[in-house]
């Protein structure tokens, strides 16, 4: 039985119906991609790191004396000029109150000192009129020496006993002046604290800042005894500030001096530059807050900003650097979102008229968020960044900015 045309051709008509149908059905959506555009611009890997602002001279003033440190003649903040500025005052240390055996012990020193004084004193008496004895003779002798009454032998005897007598004198005087500073000395040991203080009220010693700057801490207000060395006050010049931030020893061995940094979160409105100046020798080991022992060490950086964009910057303030490890002003590079791993190698997608592909590429030096390009892209070339599970080589995709 043969069918009429008007049934075949609704017969092919529903075949290719179907046909059409089962393509639709079948037939993969594109996957929705975000694409990225490869280009060259500056590229830098850097490396953050809290820190601590710290005046580069600190002057700490210590007593230089035993005694009692005055009232602080300047506060917290005033500003002190170089060998000018006052800024501690020290009156030497009282003598210590006896008790009655020292008392006694004093008394019969000042005593043996009188006596001994006295006897010095009955000496030159004595020693003075010997020589004036030997004077006369002398001069009675020299008369008659004229007179070719005696020799010329007696003559010089005369002169030598008056020489020796004259001798005796000079003694004598020497021994009173050291009989009296032995008594000045025995008597300072009867010296009271009261009386003390009223002799040195005007003896104390007077401090002056070493350098120009400003105060910034005393130890003490108050008038208080001092030992020698005791700390007085710290001063210091705020406009002369460094950072210390603290490494980790493996970040610290690829930075060399001379390093830009960044200085942030220091409370002002905009960032300020810093170059490091140098890096500690040694690390030592410190405990992080997760309980891991880490190498870390201190690297002193300089603010290189003029002072008027820091002002309120001080000492102690804490900051948080971006310190530059490397640069290029002109890298190809690629958003880090864009890369994966491939049988070992990084890998991209690449997006080109609607198609993906897997692209092998040797990478650089890589920063926060790109990575330099040194093989596999060129300029211009456009990249899917955070691919997901279902791209595939040869996967068909579409721009998702396209789809809104």
């Amino acid at each position: 039985m043969s069918l009429k045309p008007r049934t075949l051709g609704l017969i092919g008509l529903g075949a290719a119906l179907m046909l059409g149908l089962g393509y639709v059905a079948f037939k993969e959506d594109p996957v929705p991609v975000d694409v990225h555009v490869v280009a060259r611009g500056p590229l830098e890997v850097t490396i953050n790191a809290d820190g601590v602002t710290r005046i580069k001279e600190i002057y700490d003033i210590a007593s230089p004396i035993t005694g009692t440190a005055l009232r602080s003649p300047v506060q917290v903040g005033d500003p002190v000029v170089a060998g000018e500025t006052v800024v501690a005052i020290v009156r030497p240390a009282a003598p210590s109150l006896l008790d009655s055996r020292t008392m006694q012990q004093a008394q019969a020193t000042v005593a043996e000192a009188e006596a001994a004084l006295h006897v010095a004193q009955t000496s030159l008496t004595q020693a003075t009129e010997e020589r004036d004895l030997a004077r006369s003779h002398y001069e009675r002798t020299q008369t008659l020496l004229e007179r070719d009454v005696v020799s010329l032998t007696q003559l010089e005897d005369a002169l030598q006993r008056l020489a020796i007598a004259q001798s005796t004198v000079e003694a004598a005087e020497a021994r009173i002046d050291m009989a009296q500073s032995t008594l000045n000395r025995a008597e300072t040991m009867l010296q009271t604290p009261q009386s003390q203080a009223q002799v040195d009220a005007s003896c104390c010693i007077e401090i002056t800042a070493p350098a120009d700057g400003v105060v910034l801490s005393i130890a003490e207000t108050s008038e208080r005894p001092v030992v020698t060395g005791a700390p007085l006050l710290r001063l210091g010049d705020p406009a002369a500030l460094e950072i210390v931030a603290d490494l980790l020893s493996n970040d610290a061995v690829r930075l060399r001096p001379g390093a830009r940094a960044v200085v942030e979160r220091w409370g002002g409105p905009t960032a300020l530059d810093a170059t490091l100046t140098r890096i500690a020798p040694a690390a030592e080991t410190k405990v992080s807050a997760l309980g891991i022992e880490e190498q870390r060490l201190d690297a002193v950086f300089d603010i290189t900003s003029p002072q008027d964009q820091r002002q309120a910057l001080g000492d102690g303030f804490s900051v948080f650097l971006r310190i530059t490890e490397w640069r290029n002003d002109d890298a190809l590079q690629v958003p880090l979102s864009a890369l994966f791993k491939r049988d070992g190698d990084w890998t991209v997608f690449t997006a080109s008229d609607g198609i993906a592909t897997e692209q092998r590429v040797s990478l650089g030096r890589q920063g926060a968020q790109f990575a330099e390009v040194l093989d596999g892209l060129t300029e211009g070339m456009a990249v899917i960044t955070h691919p997901n599970d279902q791209l595939a080589d040869g996967a068909a995709i579409v721009d998702r900015r396209d789809l809104e």
